[in-house]
């Protein structure tokens, strides 16, 4: 099979790119369409804990958080997935048994992806076999920046490969890209590789997700169906703290995408933060007051 040649990517209109995003954040939902868009957005969150300090104990809480978001407010449904180290994925998986809450592993030497790809194979396999339903892989910057591009396609292929029926995530860390056309290279390199969703940031550095970048990622999703009629998701990750820059993502992706994308099996938010912001937002809609933060669980 001939290599591509991914220098030739499609080059981005970034005076387009930031009025098409003007135009969204100037909007405003109200009332009913707004508590429909809090009642999606909370059931698209991937609850997270990544840090050097995670315990049994802790990943058991988040676990319990995901499925009885507050007790107080009905009708609420569960977060879409709990994304943890693969060291703690039995210990997820065992808690969320019975629910729909998938389990998310992070992998491939998460946040930097400086190793070999043995390890990033084995640290893969360890997630899947664990019994993780997705995996979120990072790319090889380094690699990618030195403009080996079909080194980065080939390592990507072969984690989807080791990932077996589990979900891949591919995170492309934009803050580390540089530019809205680097952005588009490295998402056309990660679907043309198979990957199920392309996601936008470990988290751990900044900028993170922004809304000019997603809109990058989603018309280089919407070019991939177009040409090849597959589906591939979507997940902006770190620095959605609040509902309302929440809704203005999901009106991004239905006038990119479509209303076949609003669905936790094609969009996520990896924002553990939003998840209480949202509940309060939910509380308010239905109470009028808001409730203090006290009232929600710290993650």
């Amino acid at each position: 099979m001939a290599k591509q040649d991914y220098s030739l990517s499609p080059k981005i209109d970034q005076v387009g790119i930031l009025d098409r995003v003007a135009r969204i954040t100037a909007r405003s939902i109200k009332n009913e369409s707004k508590m429909q868009g809090l009642m999606m957005a909370l059931n698209m969150i991937d609850l997270t804990t990544l840090e050097g300090a995670d315990t049994d104990e802790k990943v058991k809480q988040l676990c319990y958080k995901a499925v009885h978001l507050h007790d107080s407010i009905p009708n609420l449904p569960t977060t879409a997935a709990v994304c943890v180290y693969p060291n703690f994925v039995k210990t997820a998986v065992k808690a969320l048994k019975g629910s729909n809450v998938k389990v998310a592993s992070v992998a491939t030497a998460f946040p930097s992806g400086h190793s070999s790809r043995e390890i990033k194979l084995m640290d893969t396999k360890i997630a899947v076999d664990n019994g993780a339903h997705e995996v979120d892989m990072v790319i090889s910057r380094g690699k990618f920046h030195s403009g080996e591009y079909n080194f980065v396609h080939d390592e990507i292929a072969a984690i989807k490969e080791a990932c077996g029926k589990a979900r891949l995530k591919v995170i492309l860390e934009t803050g580390e890209l540089g530019t809205f056309d680097k952005v588009r290279r490295a998402s056309d390199i990660a679907m043309d590789a198979g990957a199920d969703f392309i996601k936008t940031s470990t988290g751990k550095i900044k900028p993170a997700a922004t809304l000019p970048v997603t809109l990058v990622m989603l018309e280089a999703i919407k070019d991939h169906y177009y040409n090849t009629g597959r589906m591939v998701g979507m997940k902006p990750a770190g620095g959605i703290s609040n509902s309302k820059l929440a809704l203005q993502y999901l009106i991004m992706v239905k006038e990119t995408l479509g209303g076949q994308w609003l669905t936790n099996e094609w969009f996520r938010f990896g924002a553990s933060s939003l998840a209480n912001d949202v509940l309060m937002q939910i509380a308010k809609q239905n109470s009028g007051n808001y409730q203090s933060k006290d009232y929600f669980s710290i993650d």
